[in-house]
């Protein structure tokens, strides 16, 4: 590799050596074992592995401080250091370690280009085999150049990376405890606003809407044969692209085509519990992992639609869980949630100030989400510029 930079290019087979020491069996205990990420995202330990079930002939044993290559994903930055923790750690034929010649490159300096994610578009071309299995070989790697400053200046340089890195990760964690500070302020507004007062009475979902109905079992297709079929993964954020929803063959569909105000609920997985108000839609039935509810009378369906964002409504379907109070959620328990009921025209009040205070979250999170686009692209900026002599 070679690209713009003041320092002089050398080949990493001038500052790393192959460990070629390898075990031919292991003893039948439980080893560590190392887990590489891609794109430069470091090594972790993976579960460990007994050495009397593992079946390859060849393998070695990792020590803290080695670079370590995966032979399949280098290719996409599977490349890293070896941590302190990976002492011993099991790694099969199927990756590559090699030993850092800290007289001219130090290991910190060499980590910071491992998640520059430095060698993947020269790796990425010269790995040979299937699509699938193209492989990067030692003599692959080692062929590989960097940029490389004197040993004092490449502590300079790793120490203003930490530097500004360490500022990039503190910016980071400022704006992730805005945008809880931001959710708990609208949780707590509509705790408040939910909270039963004088004049308002309380019922059981079941009370005022029809029997909560559960969906239709088919599998999803994008090939146009029947209505547009929603599933829990199509709901994100509250919000659904139709346009990329599947379709399903449903004969009669009648039963569970969806329409304006219908409310819909996840009732298994990581968003069970989570509601949607559907609004304009097309054709569309719902999957049998959702439960849809319709009001009948009393509240309006937007009110009911707010209240079931509410820490009320979630403390509810929580009740008598333990452990992590993963919601349950079933028709069932949904009709059984108990519901502040307040005059129309405070519902409408309701809708209207939730709504309201809701166009500011979102504002808010707009935000935010411009502010962590820019804090991505930073660091990578910042190594880049380092590795050039211009930081």
């Amino acid at each position: 590799m070679s690209g713009n930079s003041k320092y002089p290019f050398i080949s990493l087979s001038k500052v790393l050596v192959q460990d070629k020491e390898y075990v031919t069996e292991l003893e039948p205990r439980l080893y560590p074992k190392l887990s590489v990420k891609l794109y430069g995202r470091g090594v972790v330990l993976d579960e460990p592995t007994n050495g009397a079930a593992v079946r390859m002939k060849r393998h070695q044993l990792a020590q803290p401080g080695q670079v370590i290559l995966s032979e399949i994903w280098a290719k996409k930055g599977a490349i890293g250091i070896v941590p302190d923790e990976g002492a011993g750690a099991l790694a099969t034929s199927h990756f590559f370690l090699f030993d850092v010649d800290e007289s001219r490159l130090l290991r910190s300096y060499m980590g910071w280009l491992l998640s520059a994610n430095y060698f993947e578009p020269v790796l990425s071309g010269e790995a040979r085999g299937t699509t699938g299995y193209a492989a990067v070989r030692p003599k692959q790697f080692l062929q590989c150049e960097i940029p490389l400053p004197p040993l004092e200046e490449q502590r300079c340089i790793v120490a203003r990376i930490e530097e500004l890195a360490a500022k990039v990760e503190a910016a980071r964690a400022l704006r992730k405890q805005a945008a809880q500070q931001v959710e708990a302020l609208f949780a707590s507004a509509a705790d408040a606003v939910f909270r039963l007062k004088s004049g308002w009475t309380e019922a059981k979902v079941g009370d005022f809407c029809e029997k909560p109905q559960y969906g239709y079992t088919e599998s999803a297709t994008y090939e146009p044969v029947g209505p547009r079929f929603l599933r829990i993964t199509d709901i994100q954020n509250g919000q659904v692209n139709w346009d990329t929803v599947p379709f399903c063959d449903c004969p009669e569909p009648g039963k569970y085509l969806l329409r304006e105000n219908d409310i819909l609920f996840a009732r298994t997985g990581a968003t069970t519990g989570k509601s949607f108000l559907v609004r304009d839609c097309p054709e569309a039935v719902f999957a049998s992992y959702l439960i849809r509810l319709r009001v009948q009378r009393l509240v309006v369906t937007e009110y009911l639609y707010w209240y079931f964002q509410s820490p009320s409504y979630w403390s509810q379907i929580t009740e008598g869980k333990e452990g992590t109070g993963q919601p349950n959620m079933n028709g069932r328990k949904l009709a059984s949630i108990s519901v502040p009921i307040p005059p129309p025209d405070e519902q409408r009040r309701i809708i209207a100030y939730l709504d309201e205070l809701q166009s500011r979250v979102d504002a808010v999170k707009q935000h935010q989400a411009a502010a962590a686009a820019a804090l991505d692209v930073l660091l990578p900026s910042i190594l880049d510029q380092a590795f050039k002599g211009e930081l």
